[in-house]
């Protein structure tokens, strides 16, 4: 498991177009602070630090997303790592844990660049605002964490980068967890907040108000085992073609 994970960590360090794909959003970002700066008020900070990072599930779990799981498929370093002997509940645990890695060092740098930027352009955030900003980050880490961990299943199911990209962005825009939502509105109406924003949506709720999210955390692991137990008997019951 350490061996694959870091030479996984090592193989995406190299990624060249990661560095130049995020150095562009970030100049972006920086761009679209600037011509705001004449309108910034009172809460600037964090409202504009919630619509950008409604943005990171698409834009920085979708890149990562791609280069953790459907680059495997593409390369058939997938099938490699099985036909050496690998076993695929650990290649299931490592990739999740890379996929987490990846968007931890994104997510959680956001926040940071995003209040350098607005102090840079007059806008400073307090203390308080800047643990609001934090907790969104959380959220959307935690998000962007489910989702990828949702839509690997369609990676080991399907084998198929095409169909697990596709499942992985109508994750991350919400329209499987609508749809399931509107289906099951007639006879389980609360069933959205055991999808992965509704249970986010409790964790960032009891962060702000001080309060440890025990039972919104344990809904969380139970989305993920759920979802990567799912991902092992698919993987399992899909012949690897070599």
């Amino acid at each position: 498991m350490i061996r694959l994970l870091s030479g996984e960590i090592y193989r995406l360090l190299r990624k060249r177009s990661a560095y130049i794909f995020f150095g562009a959003v970030a100049a972006g970002y920086f761009f679209v602070a600037f011509i705001r700066s004449g309108g910034f008020g009172a809460g600037s900070v964090v409202n504009d630090a919630y619509n950008f990072f409604m943005f990171l599930p698409p834009v920085a779990g979708g890149f990562w997303f791609t280069a953790v799981y459907t680059d495997d498929l593409n390369s058939k370093n997938l099938t490699a790592l099985v036909g050496y002997g690998c076993g695929k509940t650990r290649i299931i645990a490592a990739k999740f844990i890379l996929a987490a890695i990846a968007n931890a060092a994104v997510v959680f740098t956001a926040p940071l660049y995003h209040i350098a930027v607005y102090t840079l352009f007059g806008q400073a955030a307090s203390p308080g605002e800047t643990a609001i900003v934090y907790a969104a980050a959380t959220k959307y880490f935690l998000m962007i964490t489910a989702y990828s961990s949702a839509a690997a299943i369609a990676v080991y199911g399907t084998q198929r980068a095409t169909f697990a990209v596709v499942t992985y962005i109508l994750l991350a825009f919400n329209v499987i967890g609508g749809l399931a939502a509107a289906a099951a509105g007639s006879f389980a109406p609360n069933v959205s907040k055991y999808l992965a924003s509704g249970i986010t949506d409790k964790v960032t709720a009891k962060i702000l108000s001080g309060v440890f999210p025990d039972r919104p955390l344990a809904e969380y692991a139970a989305y993920i085992i759920i979802t990567a137990a799912l991902s092992a008997f698919a993987f399992h019951k899909k012949e690897t073609e070599f």
